[in-house]
């Protein structure tokens, strides 16, 4: 068997296909890619078809161009997320003093733009967020039981059990629940 005939390592076959990828989402060619970095034509092209796994010198270039640390990119190429999460594996976070319990059903990953997510509210219960985590969020709220009041860009929705309320984020949301009893949702986050 020759070199050329080894199959790629598949974190190198995942950076390949990132390298790809980030190319692709400018717009530009592998020349215009050449210029900005530094990095020859001939390099580039090896390095997206995971013919040679790139230095960390024309990693660094590359991360420089796509204006990310190195660290975010190799997070972004980790190994594939589990398919399955069963329940006793979803994280719960609780903020009790505010009546809030949010389980990530299907845990963010880098390689991935969405999560699933289920937020318990009790009656009476009311949460501001002054900002996004990223501005122009994606966000389909869910109400599954219960009633919720979400105020988003200074307009207020008032959602029943089985509505849906689909919306990006760019400023302060708040979700409140008016009772009488317990709000529960399912939160679907696309990230931009």
């Amino acid at each position: 068997m020759r070199e050329d005939d080894v199959l790629a390592d598949p974190a190198d076959a995942r950076l390949a296909a990132r390298l790809a990828e980030l190319r692709a989402e400018r717009g530009w060619s592998l020349g215009e890619l050449a210029e900005r970095s530094g990095v020859s034509r001939s390099s580039l092209s090896r390095a997206e078809r995971a013919e040679t796994s790139p230095t960390a010198a024309v990693l660094n270039r590359l991360c420089a161009v796509y204006g990310r640390t190195m660290s975010r990119l190799l997070s972004e190429v980790e190994a594939e997320p589990a398919l399955l999460v069963r329940a006793a594996e979803q994280p719960v976070w609780e903020d009790r003093p505010a009546g809030f319990v949010r389980r990530s059903v299907s845990p963010p990953h880098a390689g991935l733009r969405g999560e699933l997510v289920e937020g318990r509210l009790a009656a009476g219960a009311d949460i501001a967020y002054d900002r996004p985590p990223v501005p122009g969020l994606e966000q389909h709220v869910w109400l599954l039981e219960g009633a919720l009041e979400i105020t988003a860009q200074d307009v207020q929705h008032r959602l029943a059990a089985g509505d849906c309320l689909r919306m990006r984020v760019w400023g302060p949301t708040r979700f409140r629940c008016p009772g009488p009893e317990a709000a529960r949702y399912a939160l679907a986050v696309v990230l931009p």
